[in-house]
């Protein structure tokens, strides 16, 4: 018996929907934006996170850096600093005695700045510098396509020489070739030696334009302060991420003469922190989307109220007969409560194909791999079974409610 109320009360809404298509059609828009919201910003969400993950994977998942503090842990401070500030920078004799532990395979000592490039009428403001030692492929996820990679002597040297990412060579020189050519970085003559290619990825997107050069060559030739050094990990193939930590953590303790009871003075950061934190921010974005859906959500609500009010007064006689022949309050409760979750369905499900449709968009046009993950499909139309009781129940009760006799009467 209940199936077959549902079934009808499912049937009565389609028809209400039919015979009233412009007034259906606002009554279950708020519902639409409200899902449709949902389902994309969960689409990009999910595309972004799956991008980090897979380039945490491409340069390793067990390798991790050593800083001066832990980024991921930067908060607003008091006028007396940050609580870092008395953290001593980290130095190249403990970059090389971190490079010896056995559970270590190598490291590469990292500065990270921004400069202007200018060659002949192009100029680029602000692009990333990444400063690094040779061997800087085995942390990053990179290819040589022209020309060769700095050398050894080049690092110890500070030579002025750049390796530029593909997308800024072609920014630069457009189809002429630019190995061996010199341009200005922040006023500084640079001779460009190669040319790399960083894998596909939403970051390799995002930042095209990028250069590589000596860590010492943007200390000796840009200004960069030696303070900000810090040391990339690459963890040994016959140990774990632990234990390596451990070892780094031990060695830097024992350097710097650390008491057992003394915080560490510098900071050992996994790539997983780097995806807490990205989780982190993501979460507000979303709880903000999810606030705007709501609120769409709401309006829709009150639509429904409305449209269901409408409904069980233009079928006060229908109702009046119905209790006349034997029905429950029960039964007309849930006839007009399974209508009012039918409409928000329905909505819920064009929601759903127009958030899809943008997913699908955003992935074809843009670097996001945005996808639709299931628990965003079964969450939508949860949402939407639970618009569709909340708002509704008070039309149904009062349709139950009602007193056959006054119901007959009704014209």
């Amino acid at each position: 018996m209940r199936i077959e109320s549902f079934r009808e009360g499912a049937l009565l809404a389609i028809d209400q929907i039919r015979a009233n298509k412009f007034r259906s059609g606002l009554t279950i828009l708020g519902i639409v934006v409200g899902v449709a919201t949902v389902m994309a910003m969960s689409a990009m969400i999910q595309g972004i996170r799956s991008s980090v993950v897979d380039e945490m994977e491409a340069v390793g998942p067990k390798n991790f850096m050593v800083a001066r503090f832990n980024f991921n842990d930067v908060r607003l401070v008091s006028h007396d600093g940050p609580p870092w500030g008395s953290n001593p920078p980290l130095t190249l004799e403990e970059a090389r005695r971190i490079r010896q532990l056995p559970a270590i395979r190598t490291t590469i000592a990292a500065i990270d700045l921004n400069g202007e490039f200018v060659y002949g009428r192009q100029r680029l403001s602000s692009v990333t510098i990444a400063g690094r030692e040779n061997g800087w492929t085995n942390y990053s996820n990179a290819d040589m396509i022209a020309g060769h990679d700095m050398l050894l002597n080049d690092v110890r040297a500070a030579n002025p020489v750049v390796l530029l990412s593909e997308p800024l060579a072609e920014t630069l020189f457009g189809s002429l070739d630019p190995i061996g050519r010199t341009l200005r970085i922040s006023g500084k003559p640079f001779q460009i030696i190669g040319v790399f290619r960083m894998s596909e990825s939403i970051f390799s997107s995002l930042n095209r334009n990028l250069a590589i050069m000596p860590y010492t060559s943007a200390v000796k030739h840009l200004g960069t302060r030696p303070e900000q050094l810090s040391v990339l990990t690459v963890v040994a193939a016959n140990a774990t991420q632990d234990e390596a930590m451990d070892q780094v953590t031990t060695l830097l303790r024992t350097m710097r003469g650390l008491r057992p009871m003394d915080e560490n003075n510098f900071a050992v950061i996994r790539q997983e922190e780097f995806l807490n934190t990205f989780n982190r921010i993501t979460s507000v974005f979303f709880m903000v989307m999810l606030a705007l859906s709501s609120v769409a959500l709401m309006v829709g609500g009150v639509g429904v109220i409305a449209i269901m009010m409408i409904a069980v007064t233009e079928r006060t006689r229908e109702i009046g007969i119905r209790k006349a022949i034997g029905a429950t309050r029960r039964e007309i409760l849930w006839q007009f409560l399974f209508e009012a979750v039918t409409v928000t369905c329905i909505g819920a499900i064009i929601g759903m194909l127009i958030g899809a449709g943008v997913a699908y968009l955003v992935a074809a046009f843009t670097p996001i791999p945005a996808s639709v993950p299931f628990s965003a499909i079964v969450a939508a139309l949860a949402m939407a079974a639970t618009a569709g009781v909340l708002f509704g129940m008070w039309p149904a009760w009062r349709a139950a409610r009602m007193d056959p006799v006054e119901a007959l009467r009704y014209e």
